[in-house]
């Protein structure tokens, strides 16, 4: 079993002041004064330092974190193997720009990816800064080597704030909500949600299907985008047979599947990538978040035919595969692998549905429980009915963060509590999470 990485922080939560502290409302009001205002608010406590699961804050609270960053740190925070390899990269050079003098880091992070990603083709790779980026260009790929411009996505979906990926995203606010107008030739199928629809994976994939086809025509769609398990849209779980039914469709129509696994990747559900539970080969898969340790980083990774289609040019960005990042990212994957923190996500998955499942037979407001491995959710509602509730998640990430626990909602209704929790945390802090979330879950009920 894997357990917490030791911490010169101790590895308990412990409050010294109210939350958010005196120290932390100072740094506030200085943010609200020069900061814009467009960004979320959040939880208004500063962090100084953090390992393990465990942050500390200006006031010197230590808070547990169940949220890794939206995903990113996966493999906890302070990780020794990751600050050596950054502080080394810092000291040998920070920037050339690898489309002008390349460096091998890139190279390998791109060979890491090759060996990591489902299939067995040949795969090149190009990197980016960030999970938007990597959709954006996954995009480009798929329109210039099929000569086709049609791009199917779902509801529910999130696939960043850029121009493009506003049109690719499903939800209005806060993230597209008179930002338009918005790119071109982009489609929205319906997703399987099995606590809404009751289909099974074929049915809805057949529903999916019908409407592509009706609406937009398979000679027309370049690719099809699909998060395995929805992030931002609620950490939605599609019936089995979904994923494998869409792949199918799109191997036989010509389209490229590309699985946006920016939050699903990089041993979060249990293994390296969300598809490899149905055994889905992707066309392209895209990645960022857990790749680097807390380092901006992304990949596009895909078929050689269709990523070696571009002309030489075609993709690229200043600080694409930055080395700093790069290197974070080659130490980030050795860290999974010898920590086994795939076998930890299922460890701490199995944890964590055993107790909200156990949570959801007392409160009648929480409707599902749903998710893999280490990213799991649950969707509150109205008591006897599947009406969002999102006066409740509100009140239980209030009361969660009051207590030093870092929790996150998600959803497109905004009634969806999410868990990442690094995968290093110990059985004793989630215990310890858990706790204080079915407290907040019995006062919001």
């Amino acid at each position: 079993m894997v357990t917490s990485l030791s911490s010169s922080l101790g590895t308990e939560r412990k409050l010294l002041t109210e939350v958010p502290g005196p120290k932390s409302r100072a740094l506030h009001e200085r943010r609200q004064r020069s900061v814009s205002a467009g960004l979320t608010q959040g939880f208004p406590v500063y962090i100084e330092r953090a390992e393990g699961a465990i942050l500390e804050d200006v006031d010197g609270n230590l808070l547990l974190d169940l949220g890794s960053g939206i995903a990113v740190t996966s493999i906890g925070h302070g990780v020794p193997e990751v600050i050596e390899a950054v502080s080394n990269q810092v000291a040998a050079f920070t920037h050339t720009c690898f489309m002008v003098t390349p460096y091998e880091e890139y190279v390998e992070v791109c060979e890491e990816l090759a060996r990591l990603t489902p299939g067995d083709h040949q795969k090149t790779t190009a990197l980016f800064n960030s999970g938007a980026e990597a959709v954006e260009n996954a995009v480009k790929v798929a329109r210039l080597a099929t000569g086709r411009a049609a791009i199917v996505v779902f509801e529910h979906a999130y696939h960043g704030r850029t121009n493009l990926t506003m049109a690719l995203t499903a939800k209005n606010m806060p993230y597209k909500d008179r930002f338009g107008p918005f790119a071109p030739e982009i489609y929205r199928a319906p997703m399987s949600y099995p606590f809404r629809d009751g289909l099974s994976g074929p049915e809805a994939a057949q529903r999916a299907i019908a409407m592509i086809e009706s609406q937009v025509g398979a000679h027309n769609v370049a690719g099809l985008l699909i998060e395995p398990i929805q992030g931002e849209g609620g950490f939605i779980v599609p019936a089995d047979g979904f994923l494998p039914a869409l792949a199918e469709w799109a191997k036989k129509n010509g389209v490229v599947f590309i699985a946006d696994e920016i939050q699903s990747g990089f041993c979060r559900t249990g293994d390296w990538f969300a598809v490899n539970h149905e055994g889905v080969v992707p066309d392209i898969v895209t990645t960022a978040k857990g790749l680097a340790g807390g380092m901006p980083l992304a990949g596009v990774t895909g078929r050689a035919e269709l990523m070696n289609a571009v002309h030489e040019g075609g993709l690229g960005g200043t600080y694409g595969g930055n080395p700093v990042a790069a290197a974070a990212a080659i130490a980030t994957i050795r860290t999974m692998e010898t920590r086994n923190l795939a076998g930890r996500a299922r460890e701490l998955g199995a944890t964590m549905l055993e107790r909200l499942h156990a949570l959801a037979s007392q409160h009648a407001i929480i409707g599902d429980v749903r998710g893999r491995g280490a990213m799991i959710a649950f969707e509150l509602v109205q008591p006897g009915t599947t009406t969002p509730n999102a006066a409740a998640a509100k009140a239980i990430v209030a009361h969660c963060n009051a207590q030093g626990v870092i929790a996150l909602t998600c959803g497109t209704y905004g009634n969806v509590i999410r868990l990442l929790p690094p995968l290093i945390i110990s059985d004793a802090q989630l215990a310890d999470g858990l706790d204080v979330l079915s407290d907040a879950v019995a006062a919001a009920g």
